[in-house]
């Protein structure tokens, strides 16, 4: 797909994801023999339940359908979420992953394997699991040190609450002490 069409389709269908309160995330063209495949990736703050995705895929599907930005040939159009694994490339990522296992590719060589605590506009805070039986540890990561992260599938995870809490909880154990 040439850059031009991916910024066509972008500028045509964003201004619809947003307008059912959702980002746009991703747009693929795919070939499937002699078949296009035209992938969405929608997501948002609380995430995109079926209905939303339904309610886009019609939007979607009408406009594209008044408009030729995929030409004559057929076309099947898949929208979806980024999935369980998704890779993390901007500010909005990491914050919906508060409470999610990430694991980070530092730009200075190596990975850590941390859970996403708290972000703000300078970086992030993880926390870092214990090893051998020692307690978990916390880690300040700024944005530049990180080349790469992607969400690890976890089958019992932490829930948000809980880390939450439990950054209250330390927080309260740390002015106690002070």
């Amino acid at each position: 797909m040439s850059t031009t069409q991916s910024e066509r389709l972008r500028e045509l269908l964003e201004p619809l994801v947003t307008s059912q309160g959702l980002d746009l995330e991703e747009i693929a063209v795919d070939s499937v023999g002699r078949k296009r495949v035209l992938r969405v990736v929608v997501d948002s703050d609380s995430g995109a339940d079926l209905d939303a995705i339904a309610d886009v895929s019609r939007a979607l599907s009408a406009k594209l359908d008044e408009t030729d930005a995929m030409g004559d040939a057929a076309y099947d159009l898949e929208v979806g979420t980024p999935g369980a694994e998704r890779l993390l490339t901007e500010h909005r990522h990491f914050v919906r992953a508060t409470g999610r296992l990430v694991k980070f590719q530092l730009t200075e060589g190596g990975e850590l394997v941390a859970r996403i605590v708290e972000v703000d506009g300078e970086g992030i805070d993880v926390e870092v699991p214990g090893v051998k039986g020692r307690k978990a540890t916390t880690r300040r990561l700024g944005f530049p040190e990180i080349a790469r992260a992607r969400v690890q599938v976890e089958f019992n995870r932490k829930d948000v609450k809980d880390v939450q809490d439990d950054k209250v909880e330390k927080d309260l154990k740390e002015e106690e002490e002070a």
